[in-house]
């Protein structure tokens, strides 16, 4: 048992300016972190046993699949990162460290860098190790913290520069023996935030820099989540944004014939959608093709989309480009002879059809049929531009972000966003990482062949998801933990401390629970009893016992709820048999 007057549980009666949300404010109204820098906390008590619970309960579903902890340095040489597959991509979120000799490197060239995550690391780790088939099928992971250079901190733990991590990596023989690891992997991850007391969605992901066949994303929806959710309750469909597609062009659609022969005409001073929507031109946006351009791995190139719809960044991996970036004024006219505003891809109007790596339309720019577009000359546009005709598209792509109310792609019915918290992310991976002659990961298959492994890689956010707890259950007294991760089960608070009859039951029903298995927080300071229950509420303890007053002399202990407004009264000669049997519920639940 542990006595609140020995710990230290610095709560607040105010919210502190720094904090942004809801769940930032009880962070640190009911003591559980300080901040120490900008994205940096401490986690006193409270917070530190919490993030422990989540911790341990991660290992449990770990374990649990089959999958093997181990432990990496958070340190790590820069050099297996600029031999791996996406050093430009991931260098600019990553700290760099400079240790003894750096002075003979130049700047841009760091000794160290503190790891975000460890897939260059653990791939030549495993592949130095791993020889044989039968050595493959394994799965490893570790507790880690790990490190982000966020340009612009926020959200207390949600988006940190120091965070604590699982992160875990398969490596197996085969395509079906991945796709097993990571079916059973998900499981583990439902498994996982189910114990957390989170509801969750489990949502088709984008890869982004990390690459891949495939991956999800575990979203706990919350008000002030950093992404975008789109589902379908009817068919169960769900995706990120990043990732989201809808039914709005049919698969059988055909491309519309021409309406007349393409005009051009004069728009001096239009230089955007809205503006060629107005009088007099009355064009409206959905019948406009818009036309971006990029740079993809240093290439130009360049997005036509309809001009109602908005460009999804994170689908323009599925180009085949690493690094991408919007075109900059000065590249945009050297390639195209026109200004932003005036850009068109209709054929034979490219200054130099040569200076573009690629142009690819939105799929949905088939809907507009025939529309208008930019001419290449600033103040000039094109009417009657026909897709199939006039427009120079090398492939079509799914590029646009999709809207709520569009139909879901697997049942017709309305599509739904929602905000979200991403909490966790899980990838197959293929063999990105694994195939580099001098980087790799291989091994004999049983015919004496050298093979790649097939990898995957499961990420869990354990400070995010302790955070994303709070945001997800609270009220506007504080905290309401779930029984597994709660800081302690059951709050015993003494109104009369001094009384040594009420120690002593105080006492006597902690140890009964803690004999069950709960962990028991004794409040055993002088303090009025008012501040006593406002202090439990708000540090979201699930059980409170009160012993002491009218009730101890009425022969009863009183017993709440967090999550409950009732309260029930207990003789003394039960309580504790009734907490006994209290906690056994709800450690087998």
């Amino acid at each position: 048992m542990h006595y609140w007057s020995k710990t230290y549980i610095p709560t607040l009666k105010e919210s502190p300016a720094e904090a942004e949300i809801e769940s930032h404010k009880l962070l640190l109204r009911a003591g559980l972190v300080r901040r120490i820098g900008s994205g940096l906390y401490a986690y006193l008590p409270l917070g530190k046993r919490v993030l422990e619970n989540v911790a341990t309960a991660c290992r449990e579903a770990m374990n649990e699949a089959g999958a093997i902890e181990l432990l990496m340095p958070g340190i790590l040489p820069a050099e297996p990162w600029v031999r791996g597959p996406r050093w430009n991509a991931a260098r600019e979120v990553m700290f760099s460290v400079f240790g003894a000799g750096a002075e003979s490197k130049a700047p841009e060239e760091p000794q160290y860098v503190l790891g975000p995550t460890h897939e260059e690391i653990i791939t030549p780790l495993i592949g130095s190790e791993v020889s044989s088939y039968r050595d493959m099928g394994k799965t490893f992971y570790q507790i880690q913290t790990k490190f982000r250079n966020e340009i612009r901190p926020r959200y207390g733990l949600m988006r940190a520069r120091e965070f604590l991590m699982k992160d875990g990596y398969s490596f197996d023989e085969s395509d079906e023996a991945a796709s097993a690891t990571y079916h059973r992997m998900a499981q583990a991850y439902d498994r996982f935030f189910s114990m957390c007391g989170l509801k969750f969605i489990s949502v088709e992901a984008d890869t982004g820099i990390m690459g891949g066949d495939f991956s999800h994303e575990y979203m706990v929806p919350a008000e002030v989540g950093d992404d975008d959710v789109v589902f379908c309750q009817e068919s169960g469909y769900a995706a990120n944004v990043e990732k989201a597609t809808s039914g709005l062009v049919p698969k059988d659609l055909a491309d519309a014939e021409p309406v007349g022969d393409i005009e051009k005409f004069a728009t001096p001073g239009i230089t955007t959608i809205a503006a060629l929507e107005a009088a007099p031109y009355n064009h409206p946006a959905d019948t406009q093709y818009k036309t971006l351009l990029y740079s993809g791995d240093d290439k130009l190139f360049a997005v036509v989309l309809r001009g109602c719809d908005d460009l999804e960044e994170a689908k323009l991996g599925a180009l085949g480009y690493d690094v991408t970036r919007p075109a900059t004024p000065q590249e945009i006219e050297a390639a195209m002879g026109a200004k932003p505003g005036s850009l068109g891809v209709v054929k034979g109007t490219i200054k130099e059809r040569g200076d573009l790596d690629g142009i690819y339309g939105d799929h949905a720019i088939r809907l507009v049929g025939n529309g208008v577009t930019g001419a290449n000359e600033d103040g000039y546009h094109f009417r009657n531009v026909n897709v199939a005709r006039d427009l120079d598209i090398d492939r079509y792509a799914d590029l646009r972000r999709v809207k709520a109310g569009e139909p879901c792609p697997k049942s017709g019915k309305p599509l739904e966003i929602q905000k979200a918290i991403e909490v966790g992310h899980i990838f197959k991976l293929g063999d990105k990482f694994s195939q580099s002659e001098k980087f790799g990961a291989h091994f004999h298959d049983d015919q004496k062949q050298t093979r790649d492994a097939v990898m995957g890689c499961y990420g869990i956010g354990i400070s995010r998801t302790l955070q994303a707890i709070i945001e997800q259950g609270h009220d506007e007294n504080g905290i309401i933990w779930p029984w597994r991760v709660a800081p302690y089960q059951i709050l015993i608070t003494l109104l009369d401390p001094d009384m040594q009859e009420a120690v002593d039951l105080a006492h006597s029903v902690g140890r009964s629970a803690e004999e069950e298995g709960a962990s028991v927080l004794i409040d055993d300071r002088s303090d009025r009893p008012g501040v006593k229950f406002k202090d439990a509420d708000l540090v979201g303890i699930p059980l409170r016992v009160t012993i002491g007053g009218r009730g101890l002399k009425n022969g009863i202990v009183e017993l709440k709820w967090r999550h409950e407004s009732d309260k029930s009264e207990i003789p003394l000669g039960e309580a504790e048999d009734v907490i006994r049997n209290l906690v056994r519920e709800n450690r087998e639940a």
